[in-house]
């Protein structure tokens, strides 16, 4: 059973024949508080953050439209920037973005309406994605949804830089992928990656761009990368992992603090809307 079809029976329809015929194409540009959702991807008797959006469309058009994200994020990861696109066919009259933001719960936030003139697709025209995540090492009542909390002391942030250094001259992340063999192939092209400590280097902040990601990727580059810092994982081994895909025991690090924060396109490229992602970087150098 198709995506589509799914849809159909979570909102309690015989069959998909009553979908838009696909003739107006549109990109909506949003965020999300991922913490209570299951993931974006829709999928059957799991709470997501598709489901939620195909709902509340399905009840502002009075039919159902399949939407199509730029990208799948994990239980617990939010997205400070993203994009989805869907098609309708014909154009509409009333203001979505206000019916939509009053329809959705408030972990849901769309900040545009974006209509295309040519056959985009949020998902296949990316060229490439940022994501943000955010550490701290003392514990603290306000951070825990929105930063992952490590106990952990004395890290060697300088090993840990060099380790961020090496990222961006190899592509091949076998080592760094949860199920490798789901994927055609392990390549990623990374084009930014850096590290960023405060003063008293008990917050941290990971930013990593790529033209795409592989399962799990950044969780487990990020438990790699702390388990140099606290000196279980040589630097030379680190650098095997990317030079010779040496397996290694595989743990992702914590989803919390993790967010796509960009999403470029070769026709498009807003900047974010003010978030929670901003707001963490506060007192980062």
């Amino acid at each position: 059973m198709g995506h589509c079809e799914l849809v159909c029976v979570v909102l309690g329809l015989s069959s998909p024949k009553n979908y838009y015929l696909p003739r107006m194409i549109y990109f909506l540009h949003l965020g999300y508080d991922g913490s209570t959702y299951r993931g974006w991807q829709f999928q059957p008797n799991v709470y997501s953050v598709q489901e939620v959006i195909e709902k509340a469309m399905m009840q502002i058009f009075k039919t159902p439209i399949c939407i199509h994200g730029c990208g799948r994020t994990d239980a617990g990861v939010h997205a400070s920037q993203y994009f989805l696109s869907f098609k309708i066919e014909k154009t509409f009259d009333f203001d979505l973005k206000f019916r939509l933001n009053k329809t959705l719960p408030s972990s849901i936030a769309v900040f545009d309406v974006l209509e295309m003139k040519n056959q985009q697709h949020a998902r296949f025209d990316v060229i490439s994605r940022t994501y943000d995540y955010f550490f701290h090492f003392e514990k603290s009542p306000f951070l825990n949804k929105y930063s992952s909390y490590y106990n952990i002391k004395n890290l060697d942030v300088a090993a840990m830089q060099q380790a961020v250094q090496l990222l961006s001259q190899y592509n091949n992340f076998k080592s760094f992928c949860n199920r490798p063999h789901i994927h055609n192939h392990t390549i990623c092209e990374i084009t930014n990656a850096q590290l960023f400590f405060n003063a008293e280097q008990n917050r941290m902040r990971f930013t990593i761009t790529a033209n795409r990601f592989l399962q799990k990727m950044i969780r487990l580059c990020m438990e790699f990368l702390l388990e140099v810092g606290k000196g279980n994982l040589t630097l030379t081994s680190f650098e095997k992992m990317l030079s010779e895909q040496l397996e290694m025991p595989k743990k992702p690090a914590q989803p919390q603090g993790l967010y796509l924060s960009k999403v470029e396109y070769p026709y498009l490229k807003m900047k974010a809307a003010v978030g929670m992602c901003d707001f963490l970087k506060v007192g980062l150098s």
